[in-house]
């Protein structure tokens, strides 16, 4: 744990959770019965699903920064080992 403390900077990965679908009963007489319920569940999901495509366009960027960062820490130890 002090190691972790002591280690500066690494960032640490987002975890994006995908929205459940919304469950449309197949019954027309439930549909209709519980749709303000239904319909609420699909506007739910489609704020939910924008916030997931949002996390992972952030997670992929953080990726890339990560990974060009990684790639220029190995060009630095390929120099200190005469590679």
């Amino acid at each position: 744990m002090v190691l972790l403390i002591c280690v500066p900077g690494p960032v640490l990965a987002e975890s994006c959770f995908a929205p459940a679908r919304p469950f449309v009963p197949s019954d027309s007489q439930a549909a209709r019965d519980y749709a303000d319920i239904i319909r609420g569940d699909f506007e739910d999901y489609i704020q939910d699903i924008q916030s997931y495509f949002r996390c992972l366009d952030s997670e992929r960027a953080r990726a890339f920064e990560e990974a060009r960062e990684v790639s220029e820490d190995y060009g630095r130890f390929l120099q200190l080992v005469g590679d």
